[in-house]
């Protein structure tokens, strides 16, 4: 567990009251990871959310040849710097990991159970509201910065 306070100095859970920080502190963990590891692996079982408090993490997209699985290239889509949430592939079926993230310096994390917090989702309607509202905003900033990084590989 965490402290409630911890979470909200983050701008995603600004939806969120007393009670919903106290609850989702409660399935939260405070985690260090060493650079040159991953937190998570594409097509792994997507288990946790996490936030950034301090460090980098890169974020890459991998494709695999369709008629040779073992050419394989990973492809950088962005940077998550502190007070960004990742992992957000943990709340929606099939909770499978769509990317790769990778450790560039010493970072600490914040780590949520997945599990748990789909469970606060389905018992308050009023928390899944603002935390799918907050989810949206969030895929729809990467959206756009990924569009922007298209634009400026084809000029």
């Amino acid at each position: 567990m965490i402290s409630p306070e911890l979470l909200r100095r983050f701008p995603f859970f600004n939806f969120c009251d007393s009670a919903h920080l106290k609850a989702v502190a409660m399935l939260a963990d405070e985690l260090e990871v060493d650079k040159d590891s991953s937190v998570f692996e594409t097509e792994q079982s997507a288990d946790e959310v996490y936030v950034l408090i301090e460090g980098s993490i890169d974020l890459y997209f991998k494709v695999v040849d369709r008629d040779d699985p073992g050419l394989v290239k990973e492809f950088f889509l962005s940077e998550f710097n502190p007070g960004d949430i990742f992992g957000l592939s943990a709340l929606f079926a099939p909770y499978r990991r769509a990317m790769t993230a990778k450790v560039m310096g010493p970072s600490k994390l914040i780590k949520i159970d997945a599990m748990g917090l789909r469970g606060l989702l389905e018992s308050d309607t009023a928390f899944a509201a603002g935390l799918f509202k907050a989810a949206a905003q969030t895929f729809m900033h990467r959206l756009h910065e990924t569009r922007a990084q298209l634009a400026a590989a084809r000029a």
